[in-house]
């Protein structure tokens, strides 16, 4: 059945038709039909776009930002990184942006490799060609007790090496010990080494007879001479009296130090200066001892001091290979 009302979009139109008494009737020729011939959609090509040449600016800008890459380390590289990929995104068109980012990656790679080849490793003007001659050929220094330092003096040095710790049994030689550990108390031991020799010439070598007839006169004399305290003085003549009483008593000085420890020497086992003791409960008794003989200026800790030099305890550090020569 026929109608009127056709759909513009069938792209037909009927030119014979006319309104007769409000209706439409078709005259002669009305089955003429105009087709109106559209125009064909064009189809989308889904083939990708070429991506561009990059733009000679572009070029330009990646050469500065890969020579500015090279002066900047750590956080100052990562925000050239970043500012780098934000201003190719925006310089490139969509299709380049992957070849942007593999250009990006590979320069990053090269810049981690040239950052990490330098590890471990110094310029040739820096390192010094090795003499293996003197790696293995020379001898190291041997460890000494901590006290002895490169600052100590030679003659402290000489001390610690040659005597001190060394078991002494002549009367003289520990005569001058005791007087020697006694003048060290508020001076030091270098000190009194250097002014060891004046020590001798003073008090006639140490021999104990001599010393113990000394007047008054000779007494000021010395102390002045050494410029050593008058009442210590005094002490060394008494205990030069004190001795010719134990040599009657015991034969010798020697037989009487040595009997404390049963002549035999106290090893110790010291790892460091700082657990030495000052004293020790054989020094005590010790200093007992000679201070109920009427000796003076023989506290504990000065008898501990005279038991050291005196080779009585052995106290050099286990690591010092005096302790091992004296133990053997």
């Amino acid at each position: 059945m026929c109608t009127s009302k056709i759909k513009s979009g069938h792209g037909i139109t009927f030119a014979g038709v006319i309104d007769i008494n409000g209706r439409p009737v078709l005259q002669p020729a009305g089955n003429s039909v105009t087709i109106q011939v559209n125009k064909p959609v064009q189809k989308c090509n889904l083939s990708p776009p070429v991506s561009p040449k990059p733009k000679p600016q572009l070029k330009k800008s990646n050469d500065l930002i890969s020579n500015n890459s090279k002066r900047f380390t750590g956080g100052a590289q990562l925000g050239l990184q970043f500012e780098y990929s934000c201003m190719t995104e925006m310089a490139l068109p969509a299709g380049s942006i992957a070849a942007a980012q593999r250009e990006q990656a590979s320069l990053l790679q090269v810049q981690r490799k040239m950052k990490i080849a330098h590890y471990g490793r110094l310029s040739a003007s820096k390192v010094a060609p090795l003499d293996h001659h003197s790696v293995h050929g020379a001898p190291q220094e041997e460890k000494r007790c901590s006290f002895i330092t490169a600052n100590s003096d030679p003659v402290y040095v000489a001390y610690h090496d040659e005597e001190w710790g060394v078991p002494v049994h002549e009367d003289e030689m520990l005569f001058e010990l005791l007087v020697l550990a006694g003048a060290q108390v508020g001076s030091d031991w270098t000190t009194i080494l250097k002014k060891r020799q004046d020590f001798r010439t003073a008090f006639a070598g140490f021999d104990a007879e001599v010393v113990a007839s000394f007047t008054e006169k000779q007494i000021a004399t010395i102390s002045s001479n050494l410029r050593f305290d008058l009442a210590k003085v005094r002490g060394i003549v008494d205990n030069a009296k004190r001795i010719l009483e134990v040599r009657k008593e015991f034969g010798t000085l020697d037989k009487y130090i040595w009997g404390f420890v049963n002549n035999k020497p106290i090893i110790t086992g010291y790892k460091s200066c700082r657990k030495i003791p000052a004293k020790t409960s054989k020094s005590e008794a010790i200093s007992k001892d000679l201070l109920r003989r009427g000796f003076r200026f023989v506290g504990p800790t000065i008898v501990h001091s005279f038991m050291q030099a005196a080779g009585l305890t052995n106290d050099h550090l286990l690591h010092c290979p005096r302790h091992h020569s004296l133990t053997n």
